[in-house]
């Protein structure tokens, strides 16, 4: 789905740069890239994160798996196929939304080294920050919001991610985030550190 079929399309360059609306906005844009099992925190904490910023007057967009689902990518089912294509789309649009200005943050389990990693080769040096929501699968299993695992236990769900499908741990990843022990407040908090450490916050 990934090559280029339309032709004779020519890209056209804006008058208003990406440097212009970074500082119209007073921020530097990125992608915070949330990824971990099912049930880790990934969307809550994103959402704490996202809402922390917009009260520091900060620019956000929150792009969450099952939202993205609903809409964008409803023509995707979770084969391994589909699965990287959900995050090749994903990952375009972030790049828009990072042009745009905007500090972008993504909830998806996006379970392949090679999918993430062709994300942050969209984008320029900086802009792509790997945020890993470290739970065990015992942790998660044990949460189970929506009740996922316990279909998987029994059969209901196949090809689900920790249980009969892999799940690759980034091993590079700017930032880890302890969601075994720690609060979700506490967690979000440390992103929230991490980009005022970084010089996101200020054009």
């Amino acid at each position: 789905m990934a090559d280029q079929k339309a032709t004779n399309v020519h890209w056209h360059d804006h008058r208003v740069s990406s440097d212009d609306r970074k500082k119209l906005k007073g921020q530097k844009s990125c992608v915070l890239w949330f990824t971990g099992l099912s049930g880790s925190g990934k969307s809550t904490i994103a959402n704490t994160v996202d809402h922390k910023l917009a009260e520091m007057g900060k620019h956000t967009y929150l792009l969450d798996g099952d939202n993205i689902r609903m809409g964008l990518n409803k023509n995707l089912g979770f084969s391994a196929e589909d699965r990287s294509e959900n995050i090749r789309r994903i990952g375009e649009v972030s790049k828009l939304f990072s042009d745009a200005g905007l500090i972008t943050l993504t909830a998806f389990i996006s379970p392949y080294k090679e999918d993430r990693d062709t994300v942050r080769e969209l984008l320029t040096e900086g802009e792509f920050i790997e945020v890993y929501v470290d739970a065990s699968l015992e942790t998660c299993e044990a949460r189970d919001p929506k009740g996922l695992y316990k279909k998987a236990r029994a059969g209901e769900i196949k090809g689900f991610t920790g249980i009969d499908a892999p799940y690759e741990a980034p091993e590079k990843a700017e930032l880890v985030l302890d969601s075994n022990s720690k609060e979700i407040d506490d967690l979000a908090d440390e992103v929230i550190a991490f980009l005022e450490s970084k010089g996101y916050l200020s054009a």
